[in-house]
């Protein structure tokens, strides 16, 4: 390095030092900059103790009027409990329900192994699936998924969800035989709106059950019964919703090889559906929900007859509920067997041959 090289370093060094010397602040610019942004300070720390006083204030009025409102609401004794679990069963299957609410918790089909080979199958399980029903009264909705329910006349194959707003009157979900479900009011007449009809929202993530299956086939949809007609379904390869005209039988939610199908005595009304396609690897393939309406009687004298349907897409099992029944569910229309012609050809010649030789051990 040159002798003007070190020179010119040396004056923009003394230059630098002389320059941060006399643009410093002095005491008093220093002082009042200080109390400037003391000053900053305690004004946002006013305002943060106002804002927390505010909605601290908000919070307690809003919880006095609800407090004022839930006392003398409905089921105001409902609104506070424990979430238990109850379950029945029989050989095939496990239904379990929660007392809050009132809905179906999970549902495991004790004869179909996961791919472990060893734990059975659990076509849903906890926020997998929810079930709330609507209910009116001059107050407005009453929705189910707010409320406990408490577990009588239990049995092994039966229980009783009861929703109560005394001990005379209360709204019973009855659970049966793994299929039946019935709402029945009592002394309820009075207390709730006369409109005969109960909305419902269900909703249900198909879990992916079996590997190696792509989203764009007919394993994995969302099906539905028009009452007195045909069988239809939304798209299985892409998002897909309809509002349904007309009243329809049933509402299915395909899992692969298994389905939780829905069904209304009385049919349902007003249907909405859609299918959501489930992000590849995070371990469900479709995302589904049902909006409807079905009959309900308040004064209790007629009960909103329903069932439910957990289980493989096996279409002699699904065909023999048809049986005795003088209006058919069709629910083995579950099972895609191609268009009109091979479905008959699959029907009638491959399903029952099949059976006939395996029936004599020849396949």
């Amino acid at each position: 390095m040159d002798k003007n090289t070190i020179t010119g370093l040396v004056l923009i060094g003394i230059l630098l030092v002389g320059f941060s010397f006399l643009s410093r602040p002095s005491e008093e610019q220093i002082a009042a900059q200080k109390r400037y942004y003391d000053s900053i300070a305690v004004v946002q720390q006013q305002e943060e103790a106002l804002k927390a006083k505010t909605e601290a204030a908000l919070a307690n009025s809003q919880k006095e009027v609800a407090s004022a409102a839930d006392s003398s609401a409905l089921f105001f004794n409902a609104l506070h409990g424990t979430d238990s679990k109850i379950s029945i069963q029989n050989n095939v299957a496990e239904i379990t329900f929660a007392t809050k609410g009132g809905r179906v918790y999970s549902a495991m089909l004790k004869d179909y192994m996961a791919q472990d080979k060893k734990t059975p199958i659990m076509l849903f399980d906890g926020d997998d699936a929810s079930m709330n029903f609507n209910f009116y009264n001059k107050a407005g909705a009453i929705q189910t998924k707010d409320y406990f329910f408490e577990a009588v006349n239990k049995t092994d194959s039966s229980v009783t969800m009861r929703l109560a707003a005394d001990s005379a009157s209360y709204i019973d979900f009855i659970y049966s035989y793994l299929m039946n479900f019935e709402i029945k009011a009592t002394g309820m007449e009075n207390k709730l709106a006369s409109t005969k009809y109960v909305d419902i929202d269900w909703s249900q993530r198909a879990r992916q059950l079996e590997k190696g299956f792509t989203y764009e086939n007919r394993l994995s949809e969302l099906t539905y019964k028009v009452t007195g007609d045909n069988v239809d379904n939304l798209s299985a390869a892409k998002d897909d919703s309809q509002d349904l005209p007309g009243r329809i039988d049933w509402v299915a939610f395909k899992n692969q090889f298994f389905s939780s199908v829905f069904i209304a005595e009385q049919d349902f009304d007003k249907v909405s559906v859609k299918s959501k396609m489930e992000q590849q690897g995070s371990g469900y393939i479709k995302d589904y929900s049902a909006e409807m309406n079905t009959f309900f009687d308040p004064t209790g004298k007629e009960p909103t007859e329903m069932y439910f349907y957990f289980g493989p897409n096996h279409f002699k099992t699904l065909k023999a509920l048809d049986k005795g029944r003088d209006e058919k569910w069709e629910l083995h229309r579950l099972v895609y067997l191609g268009w009109p012609l091979i479905r008959w050809i699959n029907q009638f010649i491959t399903i029952n041959v099949f059976d006939w030789l395996s029936g004599w051990g020849l396949s």
